[in-house]
């Protein structure tokens, strides 16, 4: 049967789909890193290799993949993505050893890569089309399904004490499966773009997109070491077991879906650049909370604030890229946020081998700092945004 067009009643529907399913398996791989790594004896450091192959794959599959979105379509790209992260995550999962967790690393990068570029434009050309912003919603339920994920490891920690991952994996691959059946049934068609000029030429990447692009960095690399290195940091830190530890990640998760499901309100009344500030000063505060504090409550006070001002960022920055400059512009400014938020963990794994987890925290607290700064390359008008030149 042919595909949904974009007018359909269930285009907003398809997208949440999409979103919550894609945070599902980040917030299940997140959370089961911690078990991961102490069943098969890895060390910081070969979490952080973990963490940079997983990385350059996706980066490699949001180049390609943001090219095929604007040249056969956003929903086809999504659609081959679905089955790279079902079987990544099943690979992880069930990894008896270090190669095959390589390999799970590699497909859930290239899955992950490609869908973060075509779900967000198939969500720009879905939101472009209604009276009101509905991108921080479609995050919002990236979160949902990010909480719901690092939950189902926590609860299958506490119901199959032996094999928590593997228990938490086999549910989520069910989801998987319905999902991607969902996926080709009600998942739009999108429009493909052109970037040629009058004459034919390709159009510049504008500049102030490499702007977006440093704001990207910043909360990329504040979203990804809270979402792969807070169970770790709560486990070495507080000095509880590491599959408890996945408390901190749902801590972040659930907060992330609480201001995300404010999110389009707050940016109707206050405007993208004031929520993209006020975000930024939360998240770096609670990093500085995470770097020195040591009793569990504080720690998990700090990883909330984290999430709580992370969540406002990412779907305001992505919203502006994608109505200013369609899907090109996107995939640039995902690129950079995504590329960070999958390789930016590895750094802080190379940086904690040396100066210690709860130490390397300064470092995201820092970037996260300077980004209300940066917010004001952003326009300041309410409501869904066509930016600035």
């Amino acid at each position: 049967m042919p595909a949904p067009s974009l007018s359909a009643r269930t285009s907003a529907s398809a997208v949440v789909n999409l979103f919550a399913y894609n945070g599902l398996v980040i917030g299940v791989w997140a959370a089961s890193l911690a078990a991961l790594k102490d069943r098969l004896g890895l060390d910081a450091g070969g979490v952080a290799i973990l963490l940079v192959i997983t990385g350059v794959a996706a980066i490699a599959a949001m180049q390609v993949g943001g090219r095929l979105t604007d040249s056969i379509g956003a929903r086809r790209v999504a659609m081959a993505c679905v089955p790279l992260l079902i079987v990544g995550l099943v690979l992880a999962g069930f990894a008896v050893d270090f190669p095959m967790l390589i390999a799970a690393g590699v497909l859930l990068g290239l899955g992950n890569g490609g869908i973060d570029v075509s779900m967000n434009a198939i969500g720009v050309q879905v939101e472009a089309g209604r009276p009101k912003p509905i991108m921080s919603f479609f995050h919002g339920m990236w979160s949902v399904g990010n909480f719901t994920g690092a939950a189902l490891v926590l609860l299958a920690s506490l119901a199959w004490a032996s094999a928590p991952v593997q228990a938490a994996v086999v549910l989520a691959t069910v989801v998987g499966v319905g999902s991607l059946v969902i996926a080709l049934r009600i998942t739009p068609e999108t429009a493909v773009v052109s970037h040629a000029d009058e004459s034919g030429a390709k159009s510049p990447i504008p500049r102030w997109a490499y702007l977006l692009g440093l704001m990207a960095i910043a909360f990329g690399l504040g979203e990804g070491t809270a979402m792969d290195w807070s169970g770790l940091h709560t486990a070495e830190v507080a000095n509880i077991p590491p599959a408890q530890a996945s408390v901190a990640v749902t801590v972040v998760a659930g907060f992330m879906v609480a201001i995300r499901l404010l999110g389009d309100a707050l940016v109707a009344r206050f405007g993208r650049r004031a929520v993209v500030r006020f975000g930024g000063t939360c998240a770096a505060i609670g990093y500085l909370i995470t770097a020195i504090a040591t009793p569990l409550p504080v720690l998990l006070i700090g990883w909330a604030m984290v999430g709580f001002g992370i969540g406002m960022i990412a779907p305001q920055v992505y919203a502006v890229a994608g109505h200013a400059a369609g899907g090109r512009g996107l995939a640039v400014v995902v690129t950079f946020g995504y590329a960070t938020f999958l390789c930016g963990p590895a750094l802080i794994g190379f940086l904690a081998s040396h100066l210690g987890l709860q130490h390397t925290m300064f470092v995201p607290a820092a970037l996260l700092a300077a980004l209300p700064f940066l917010a004001s390359v952003m326009p300041d008008e309410r409501g869904p945004a066509t930016a600035s030149g």
